[in-house]
């Protein structure tokens, strides 16, 4: 029974390989193996780098006067040379701001006072309208009454009779 089991073993093992679960973390009991930690690794966070970083990093860039001390500097601080690109020309425009990161996202609106204060007139008219639209009807409607009483739309003619 013994050559059966170790028959299993190699088996097992030549599906290990294929499915790429390596032998080596086995326990000592056959059959059993390390399954890979199936959960998905968390996105990785965008960097910014202030200004001073970034002035740090292209004065460290400028003494690196043997060959690959560079890349040693980008290895060590998880750079790419395409930052070192991008920060030497913002520090040939030569403001701080160039060099500081830019803020993502849409831009702040400035609020006009004056056009809150447009906007209150505005409503204002709209209700004026509409209160004189109001009394332009009742008007139409008092001249209807009158002329169907035949009564004298002016007080001042009912005083003369």
């Amino acid at each position: 029974m013994s050559v059966h089991v170790s028959k299993g073993l190699e088996e097992m093992e030549g599906a290990c390989r294929a499915t790429g679960i390596s032998s080596s973390g086995r326990t000592g009991s056959p059959g059993l193996s390390v399954v890979p930690d199936s959960e998905v690794p968390e996105k990785a966070v965008r960097r910014h780098f202030t200004g001073e970083y970034k002035r740090r990093i292209l004065k460290d860039a400028e003494g690196c006067k043997e060959l690959g001390r560079v890349g040693a500097l980008l290895r060590r601080e998880g750079l790419y040379s395409s930052h070192l690109i991008t920060w030497r020309r913002q520090a040939e425009r030569g403001t701080l701001e160039a060099l500081s990161p830019k803020k993502r996202g849409p831009k702040e609106k400035k609020i006009d006072p004056s056009l809150h204060r447009i906007d209150e007139l505005g409503k204002t008219i709209q209700k004026l309208e509409h209160k004189l639209r109001q009394a332009e009807l009742i008007m139409a409607a008092q001249k209807k009454i009158a002329e169907i009483y035949q009564l004298p739309l002016d007080p001042k003619e009912e005083t003369n009779l």
